[in-house]
């Protein structure tokens, strides 16, 4: 039996998630305290109320999420569960960093309140956007990009699973990929973001956010991060940091780090933050894999059924 952790990143959030475990987890209270006094913002009022549209700014988003993912996995720990490996989705392996030991908590915050203000500007400035593409093939999709690539940015941005598989780049370069995604009779889902996050569209914010990683101590992991860049175990410190400064115009190959994860023994994976975005891709990658059990911890019952299946185990 081999625990992995797996963290989501945006697209998971809502107003009063993980309510309880705040509530009732020793450190929650402190972790939020932190969030608020680094970053400024009001994380545990947005967290509990809202509104939604608040919420959901990328600068206000990004580290209320982060907060709620270490406090699911301050939860998880809290009851004996611990991994062997961790890794995060996008924003999710910054709270994967933590996990692991590479960051402290304060310089996670700090961080992720930088990357959200960045990206959120990014988008402002030169507005991109992307879509979720369900049904076609990763081959499949770089023939319909490969000729708007000749016209401007447009790329692959989270390879999710076999079926899903998120684009990003300019407007119109996206909208036209959507169409012709549609004309093969597969669907294409427009999502409700302002930038064209991992794409080189991200390539200024990139370079600033690189220089803030520069000024922050990476320490060597207690267990594999299993990157989203290189989609691999990485240990070595100095290697995680170069890789995280090429996260935010790179690619998050979700769907080959889930089966690298399962080549590798892993057969647990828990999943520690809101909703179920991760165990549902989980599922879809490895959906011949009968040895795989994926859970979901976002609340006192999910982590009690958790720990009631793994005595069972």
């Amino acid at each position: 039996m081999k625990i992995a952790f797996v963290f989501p990143g945006q697209g998971s959030q809502f107003v009063g998630m993980c309510s309880e475990f705040i509530e009732q987890v020793v450190g929650a209270k402190e972790v939020l305290e932190l969030g608020e006094k680094v970053t400024g913002i009001p994380i545990w009022k947005l967290v509990l109320q809202g509104p939604m549209d608040e919420l959901t700014k990328t600068s206000n988003l990004q580290p209320c999420l982060m907060a709620v993912d270490v406090i699911c996995c301050i939860a998880a720990e809290a009851n004996g569960i611990k991994p062997e490996a961790v890794a995060g989705h996008s924003l999710g392996e910054y709270p994967a960093l933590w996990a692991c030991g590479v960051l402290s908590l304060e310089d996670t915050f700090r961080l992720v309140h930088l990357r959200g203000r960045l990206m959120e500007g990014a988008g402002e400035k030169n507005p991109g956007a992307m879509a979720a593409i369900i049904g076609l093939s990763k081959e499949d999709l770089h023939e319909i990009l490969a000729p708007l690539k000749e016209e401007g940015v447009i790329e692959l941005a989270n390879h999710n699973s076999p079926e899903q598989i998120v684009i990003t780049g300019e407007k119109g370069l996206v909208y036209r990929a959507c169409q012709a995604v549609k004309e093969k009779g597969k669907r294409a889902v427009p999502l409700k973001i302002s930038g064209a996050f991992h794409s080189p569209l991200m390539r200024g914010p990139a370079e600033e956010f690189s220089r803030a990683l520069d000024q922050v101590e990476f320490k060597t992991p207690k267990v594999p991060l299993y990157s989203n860049v290189s989609a691999q175990a990485e240990t070595d410190p100095l290697r995680i940091k170069d890789l995280m400064k090429r996260q935010m115009q790179s690619p998050v190959r979700w769907y080959e780090i889930v089966t690298n994860m399962a080549n590798d023994g892993f057969d647990i994976f828990v999943e520690l933050g809101p909703k179920k975005v991760l165990t549902n891709l989980i599922n879809k990658c490895l959906p011949d894999n009968k040895a795989i059990k994926t859970v979901q911890i976002q609340d006192p019952e999910g982590l009690k059924e958790y720990i009631t299946d793994l005595q069972g185990v």
